[in-house]
């Protein structure tokens, strides 16, 4: 049988009640599950939790207060954001915006088919929107129950769509720790390729084997569609590795005499970012035609593979040598003349050709475990994406229910 006619065969000739969703539900604050301090540490046992895209924010050896959703799983719904995750394992709570949802009786309605429905509400969020969801708008929302008149039937149908959503879940997770694991091993691989213990070579600084060009600013009232092509000290952070040509920003074509450009073979360097991790962040260009930066990037110029240099500046310990020059406050901005102080391995340093020859080599490595790790065209993080696609494929089509006129979602 194909997937479509089960899917047609499960839901054929059901009936369906649309009932509040404060009919099915019921809330509780969070205030008993607040965590005390922010003392947090691996070592401890008690993940602390927010609603938000960062759902375990720490661990705490608090003993009191906890949440036991082991043996109770619940919603944890954010009444500022309605972000929203299942959570089946004891935990303490960071913010009082947070509610736990739980089903009001599990033996008509099932509370995994109340979450996977929730999942396919469209976000009503505006820009500056700040005010509580669950009471005032989320209760009143209709969700969909199978079979009212026979809750046996109702639970069967349930049980079903969460069993085949269920499935989907778990092939997502199994794929999210497989790449997980990958880029652990591509990160210590990357950083043992680029110590080269043992091999010959010379460790110099930025400012002895290249120059760093500032950019000149541009802003956002500069941008066009058709213009010259820039990068955006942004773009860099979010775009981490290699530009081949295709860029996000394109500025006012009457302002070209005016910027400063990245040529083929430079890599840009981020000059400031949301987080310290993000300043000083880079990507070889290595498109054809010459680029604009804002004046919040740099163009480092040098005669190295310029693939190699910006993998080496993803290394753990240029990191860790780049974070002594970012200067922190409001803007946390990187201090160029410190930059030039931090070090790079050059391979064969007598042999230029050698020298060369060992960076492409590495590179060839590195964009292997490159693409597989980090790739929406290729690799585990594309198969992901597939995977959570067809996710909501189906649970959209598995909940997506006739709908009567006068039912307002």
């Amino acid at each position: 049988m194909s997937e479509m006619n089960y899917l047609d065969k499960l839901l054929s000739e059901v009936a369906v009640e649309w009932l509040p969703l404060g009919d099915v539900t019921q809330y509780e604050q969070p205030a008993k599950y607040l965590v005390s301090t922010i003392n947090y540490s691996d070592e401890y046992d008690t993940p602390v939790l927010t609603a938000g895209k960062t759902i375990v924010l720490g661990y705490t050896d608090e003993v009191d207060g906890i949440y036991n959703a082991s043996q109770d799983p619940v919603i944890i719904f954010d009444d500022f954001t309605t972000a929203n995750k299942w959570i089946d394992f004891d935990f303490k709570i960071k913010s009082s915006a947070v509610k736990m949802i739980t089903s009001k009786s599990e033996e008509k309605t099932l509370l995994k088919y109340i979450y996977y429905w929730l999942n396919t509400l469209p976000s009503e969020l505006s820009d500056g929107d700040h005010k509580r969801h669950w009471i005032g708008n989320y209760t009143n929302k209709k969700i969909p129950i199978p079979c009212p008149d026979s809750p046996e039937k109702s639970l069967a149908i349930q049980a079903e769509i969460v069993r085949i959503l269920d499935a989907f879940t778990e092939l997502t997770a199994e794929l999210t720790a497989e790449l997980t694991a990958r880029k652990r091993q591509y990160h210590y691989y990357r950083d043992h390729l680029l110590r080269f213990e043992g091999r010959e070579v010379e460790w110099k600084t930025l400012g002895e084997i290249g120059e760093f060009i500032r950019g000149k600013r541009f802003t956002k009232a500069d941008y066009a569609e058709d213009g010259i092509s820039a990068i955006h000290y942004g773009e860099i952070y979010t775009r981490y590795g290699a530009w081949t040509g295709e860029t996000f920003s394109k500025v006012r074509r009457e302002l070209a005499g005016s910027l400063r450009y990245a040529k083929r073979g430079d890599v840009v360097i981020a000059g400031v970012g949301e987080t310290v991790e993000d300043v000083g962040k880079a990507v070889a260009w290595i498109g054809e035609q010459d680029i604009a930066i804002h004046d919040d990037s740099y163009a480092f110029r040098h005669s190295m593979n310029p693939k190699f240099i910006s993998y080496a500046m993803q290394t753990a310990t240029f990191i860790s040598e780049k974070a002594k020059h970012v200067s922190r406050g409001k803007v946390n901005r990187l201090l160029i003349d410190g930059m030039a102080k931090v070090r790079v391995p050059i391979p064969y340093p007598g042999d230029a050709r050698k020298s060369l020859a060992e960076q492409a080599r590495i590179v060839a490595i590195l964009d292997k475990f490159d693409a597989l790790t980090n790739s929406l065209s290729e690799g585990l993080p594309r198969e992901i994406l597939q995977r959570k696609q067809q996710y909501a494929y189906y649970r959209n089509l598995l909940l997506s229910f006739p709908k009567p006129e006068e039912v307002a979602v």
